[in-house]
């Protein structure tokens, strides 16, 4: 009987689904394969999910994934959205639904109260960012004070990548990056938890032991094994990430001067530095392995307004609708959109901004609604760029990676709007392969530098240049000419 070839197992859990592929040690991918699912909205600004949607999304696709065993699995990636808060029992239990990443927006009292209490400088000084609705410290707060009983069984806190990670393994680790999103649980210049605030937001939880996001959690139990028989025990689990950092991994946008731009539910910008960098409007985080930082931004709705209106407008597919984006002129025939329909992360951090489409007539047609969406996306990522800019990261290779950039006209858009090419890599599968490929390095030392090269390149058109130039001044003007109008419906939406 011939010997199967050795392959690693990737699976990331995003917003909208989970999604996993089997890679061969040379960066081919076997199978692929997608579990979507939605998340819970309860109230106004919140937005859960349950993680055990998560263990039983995994196990499904492991099943699926190497059940044809033309392939023996030798390690397992995981990755994940997040920050999120996902609080359980001593056992792993969670007491309540994990609170998600800053699209949740329950907690600005408790943001203003730990700020209050520990000092915004004094935040800043030890975390490198401010307290904000991407934190999870002060969503752990908010269980605290408004649930209690759930709290009382409280005991530790996970996100995706670290509750896959227990329950393959049994070990309790959390990845430096996740915990760099946790202020003020988490003191960057030390790059370690901060226990003395961590006692005064967390009382009683333990917190996990931290690992890079490349280092081993642990190994498959004999149990899983039983589970998914194409997962061997004893094969290393990576401890993994948030899911943005994976991304970077999957296109190799991970040294100094790379920034990656994930196209997604959410538009995400990850920039690599060999040195931390605080920021009152972005997210400076630790880094893949020691001695690396990066600084971060997102926005909360992006790929999540076209998919609105998708659904608002009848069933099409986004094949079509990306065809009637691009019968649409630059400009959107004269539209300026603030994608801030679930409130915004960075860099405004306002979680009570509002969606506007300004320009509206009778002429206008859903392509143009729709490309004023990416276009808004765009003009969110030059916003970035510019906060970026003034931080004094140099930028010197931009890297695009998500659903979003399997189509050119978005990455077209952003380039034009903002002057810069990206590259595209061949694969957009996006984190679960950058699982993949941390799994391969942890297991077999491979030399994943060749897995995923650039395919092509987005170049901007300057003949779009100024007309855009005029647009993203109206859209920076936009915001505060209309935020009041918009705090004050959103104080009517949550009465």
């Amino acid at each position: 009987m011939a010997e199967t070839a050795s392959a690693v197992l990737g699976v990331d859990v995003g917003t909208a689904s989970t999604k996993g592929v089997l890679v061969a040690l040379d960066g081919t991918i076997l199978r692929s394969t997608v579990r979507e699912h939605s998340v819970q909205r309860p109230a106004p600004g919140h937005v859960e999910m349950d993680p055990e949607i998560w263990w039983s999304e995994f196990v499904s696709i492991a099943q699926e994934l190497t059940a044809p065993g033309d392939a023996t699995v030798t390690a397992v990636g995981v990755s994940g959205m997040g920050p999120c808060v996902a609080l359980t029992d001593a056992d792993g239990a969670p007491v309540r639904p994990a609170i998600l990443y800053g699209v949740d927006t329950r907690a600005e009292e408790q943001i203003h109260q730990l700020t209050n209490v520990l000092g915004r400088e004094e935040v800043l000084a030890h975390c490198g960012a401010l307290l904000t609705s991407q934190s999870a410290g002060p969503k752990i707060s908010w269980v605290a004070q408004n649930e209690p009983a759930a709290y009382a069984r409280a005991r530790r806190v996970f996100m995706p990548a670290s509750y896959l990670a227990f329950r393959l393994t049994g070990e309790y680790v959390m990845d430096h990056i996740s915990a760099s999103q946790s202020p003020p649980l988490y003191c960057l210049r030390r790059q370690d938890w901060h226990t003395d605030w961590a006692e005064h937001v967390a009382p009683g939880l333990e917190l996990p032991a931290l690992r890079w996001a490349g280092e081993a959690a642990g190994t498959v139990s004999a149990e899983i094994t039983d589970l998914v028989p194409g997962l061997p025990a004893g094969i290393p689990v990576i401890s993994g990430t948030i899911d943005a950092w994976a991304e970077a991994v999957s296109a190799g946008a991970t040294r100094p001067g790379d920034l990656m731009l994930m196209y997604g539910t959410t538009t995400f910008l990850v920039a690599t530095t060999d040195e931390p960098v605080a920021s009152r409007t972005l997210w400076p985080t630790s880094g893949l392995t020691e001695g690396a930082f990066s600084l971060a931004g997102g926005m909360a709705a992006s790929g999540a307004i076209t998919g609105w209106l998708r659904d608002l407008t009848g069933e099409v597919e986004f094949t079509d609708l990306v065809i009637e984006a691009e019968q649409s002129e630059p400009g959107a025939n004269g539209l300026v959109m603030l994608p801030y329909f679930s409130g915004e992360r960075s860099p405004i951090a306002d979680p009570s901004a509002r969606g506007v489409v300004a320009g509206l007539t009778l002429s206008h047609t859903r392509g143009d609604l729709y490309r004023a969406a990416l276009e808004a996306a765009a003009y969110g990522v030059r916003h970035h760029l510019e906060t970026l800019e003034a931080a004094g990261l140099p930028i010197s290779r931009v890297t695009a990676v998500g659903g979003g950039a399997q189509h050119d006209l978005w990455p077209q858009i952003v380039s034009d709007v903002t002057g810069l090419t990206q590259q595209i890599p061949r694969s957009t599968v996006g984190a679960s392969y950058g699982g993949a490929r941390l799994a391969a390095e942890l297991a077999h030392g491979t030399d994943t530098s060749g897995w995923n090269p650039s395919d092509h390149r987005c170049i901007p058109n300057p003949a779009h240049r100024e007309r855009y130039d005029e647009l993203y001044r109206l859209y920076r003007e936009l915001y505060p000419a209309t935020r009041d109008i918009s705090h004050a419906l959103a104080r009517l939406q949550q009465d």
